[in-house]
């Protein structure tokens, strides 16, 4: 509570600074423009991208998809995996229980344990508990795929999502918004920026939100806030400071069951938990802090600093997986269940420094970036949990089975959890040194040459058997790529890296387990019109990924890290002007992401052969917006849209011939801004309220898509 109280200080502070700056805006821009320190001069205050060199996406040897907060708008987003569906080689994974945030990237998924590791403002937002992110304070997304994404450290192969958040501005501006829809879901959006005095900017977004479900007994709620502040400490020297605060309630929910294989034998809205047991609580304390100094016209140097506090607990009662303590095949109505009490916290500190910038050797031009970071991640878990006992054919199901009729439920049997689970502490601490240094050989011709080393080191306290467990190793992650510019709107690239990320946990030997490692390559043309009018990537890439956890074949309950998967795809991106003042947005994928060699299900020893899908993946998949703006002869804008988003077939649950049907949904979008200050719009998703299967980790944990859904919005800026 102290830590909460002292973080939630500057939030408050700023907070008071937003509202004030909306009566003293005015007089302060007067004033300044009278000094020394025109406001024009400090309007132009921009921090980089950590990770990022000054190169321009046209000539960098990695595909880069960019959402920006324009299309998010139009497409009626408000949290990060809606998102994500608009760009090309994206798939929903288990979102366990709809308390965070999980996806793949080109076929490959990182640890089921922990949310999906997207990064915020170059800071990985991946490493805690911090629920399902909302779209509030989002500037842009930016989807970085392929093999330079090592660079970012101990990631996926496939790619790594980079949020940039909404930054303190000069100019005073803000908005409010409000929306209703389906199920009673309200929410509240807020955004005012502005200057505080001569050299400092400030911002304050947030959101509250209130919201039902097609799904029985679910209802959640959400509060969000980000306060930020810019400042101008010289010439060539800014700052910026940016806190987050979350509180979000969300009941945990495994979804429904396929009853023998059949999906449609449920309801889409029944709930197989325990109403009483409540919702998760998830709590999230953050701070980011950047330096950066422009040494020269062709040098920066970057400071940065965060922390981020992360919370998860409550109760939840799932469906039992294991086969011989599940009574629904024998009995075909009742559903035996665990029940689990969750106490997670995590904490993660990060420091870096970068340097970057331009120079030139024997004529060529080098566009070089240096840097280093050092990190420490605790995760303190406490798991307890009441399991079902074995049940066998013809016994009666008792109280002890803790089951549920699926076809007519009756609530209320809340067993205690009697079992810890989990009872550990583990620390992650690393450090990383990374280069990277594109090279202009010609005009036309570049190449792309870098690399990271990472020193990390792995301790477990496991406080069931009192165990102190450790590792250390080093890695080193190349990376290489070529550009050639054919015209000044047309290039073709190509481009290798190499990577590793860290697995949790450890094996029979008491040992933790060796790292993921993965070699990638991808090569791609980019198009991008000189006017901007038409921007587009076609991608092809292939991945391997070995030391995936498998069952230890010898000691039950165990792993060991030795499975291995392989990736390879095509993807397409556009955006495109249109004649007529069309705007499309289009994106397609053929993944084909699959197991390498044979191996063991890591959880229940259910064998796996070479050939098999990986989980969730579909082969086929993409998403088209399609819009047009008609302006009226009093000024106001009408605007019309649809969109389309297809997934195909994919495996529903790793070992067993179980697969998830494929869908297309149709969305439709109205807005009408009759001034420049007020907007309304109307979104409808899944106009034919089509039955589909969002993702799914087993047969009795499937996760049902929404229904069709109608959500209104005013939005009124100044």
């Amino acid at each position: 509570m102290k830590m909460l109280r002292s973080g939630l200080r500057p939030l408050l502070a700023a907070g008071a600074a937003c509202v004030a700056l909306q009566t003293a805006a005015p007089a302060q821009a007067a004033e300044t423009a009278g000094t020394t320190a025109p406001l024009e001069d400090i309007v132009v205050v921009a921090q980089r991208q950590a990770y990022r060199s000054d190169v321009p996406l046209i000539e960098t040897p990695q595909s880069i998809r960019v959402l920006d907060g324009a299309l998010l708008e139009t497409a009626g987003v408000t949290g990060l995996a809606e998102a994500l569906e608009l760009s090309s080689g994206v798939a929903r994974q288990n979102n366990f229980g709809g308390l965070w945030d999980s996806f793949a990237i080109r076929g490959f998924v990182g640890d089921e344990n922990f949310p999906s590791g997207y990064l915020v403002n170059g800071f990985n937002n991946g490493r805690g508990y911090g629920g399902l992110r909302d779209a509030s304070n989002i500037e842009r997304i930016e989807v970085l795929k392929g093999p330079n994404s090592a660079l970012f450290g101990r990631g996926e192969p496939g790619g790594t999502v980079n949020i940039i958040t909404k930054k303190p501005k000069f100019t005073p501006q803000g908005s409010v918004a409000v929306s209703a829809g389906s199920y009673d879901t309200y929410r509240v959006e807020g955004d005012v920026t502005g200057p505080v005095g001569d050299r400092i900017a400030v911002r304050l977004t947030g959101a509250a939100e209130d919201a039902g479900s097609f799904r029985d007994s679910i209802d959640s709620r959400k509060y969000t806030a980000s306060p930020s502040v810019l400042a101008r400490l010289g010439e060539a020297t800014s700052f910026s400071y940016e806190a987050e605060y979350v509180d979000q309630k969300v009941p945990f929910d495994r979804g429904i069951a396929a009853v023998d294989g059949d999906l449609g034998a449920l309801p889409r809205s029944r709930f197989l938990g325990e109403p009483a047991d409540g919702p998760m609580r998830v709590k999230v304390l953050g701070h980011q802090a950047q330096l950066q100094h422009d040494l020269s016209d062709d040098w920066t140097l970057l400071l940065g600093a965060g922390y981020r506090d992360t919370s998860f607990k409550g109760f939840s009662t799932e469906a039992e997986l294991a086969g011989s303590r599940q009574t629904l095949e024998e009995t075909g109505t009742l559903l035996a269940r665990q029940r689990r009490y969750r106490d997670f916290e995590t904490d993660y500190l990060v420091l870096r420094g970068e340097i970057s910038g331009r120079f030139q050797t024997a004529g060529l031009t080098h566009h070089l970036l240096l840097g280093a970071d050092r990190d420490r991640f605790d995760i303190d878990q406490v798991q307890r949990r009441y399991r079902p006992p074995a049940y066998s054919a013809g016994q009666p199901v008792t109280a002890a089975s803790n089951a549920i009729d699926i076809f007519a439920p009756v609530y209320g049997n809340q067993p205690a959890p009697n079992a810890t689970l989990d009872d550990k502490f583990e620390r992650q601490k690393a450090w990383g040194l990374y280069v990277q240094d594109q090279i202009d050989l010609t005009e036309a011709l570049k190449l792309r040459l870098g690399g990271r080393f990472d020193d990390f080191d792995q301790s477990i306290h496991n406080r069931v058997n009192g165990r102190r467990l450790g590792n250390a190793y080093r890695e080193f992650s190349p990376q290489a790529g070529l550009v050639s510019t054919l015209t000044d709107t047309l290039s073709l690239y190509g481009g290798y890296g190499a990577g590793f990320r860290p697995n949790s946990g450890f094996g029979f030997n008491n040992q933790p387990f060796r790292p993921e490692k993965s070699d990638s390559y991808e090569v791609g043309g980019k198009y991008a019109a000189l006017d901007g009018s038409i921007t587009g990537t076609l991608a092809l890439f292939t991945m391997t990924k070995t030391n995936i956890l498998t069952a230890d074949p010898v000691n039950t309950g165990y792993s060991l890290a030795i499975g291995k998967a392989r990736s390879k795809g095509v993807e397409l991106d556009v955006d495109a002007r249109l004649p007529a003042g069309l705007d499309l947005h289009l994106s397609y994928a053929y993944t084909d992401a699959e197991v390498a060699e044979d191996m063991l299900d890591p959880n229940f020893s259910l064998p796996i052969r070479e050939g098999d899908r990986l989980i969730n993946i579909p082969r086929h998949s993409g998403s088209l917006m399609l819009t047009r703006d008609f302006t009226g002869s009093s000024g106001d804008v009408v605007t019309l849209g649809g969109g389309l988003t297809y997934v195909g077939k994919r495996l529903g649950e790793t070992g067993v011939d179980f697969t998830l049907p494929d869908y297309t949904l149709v969305k439709l979008m109205a807005a009408w801004a009759p001034t420049d200050a007020l907007r309304l719009s109307l979104d409808v998703d899944n106009l034919f309220d089509r039955r589909y299967y969002a993702s799914s980790y087993a047969r009795l944990w499937v996760a049902p898509g929404s229904p069709r859904t109608v959500t209104g919005r005013v939005r009124y800026s100044f």
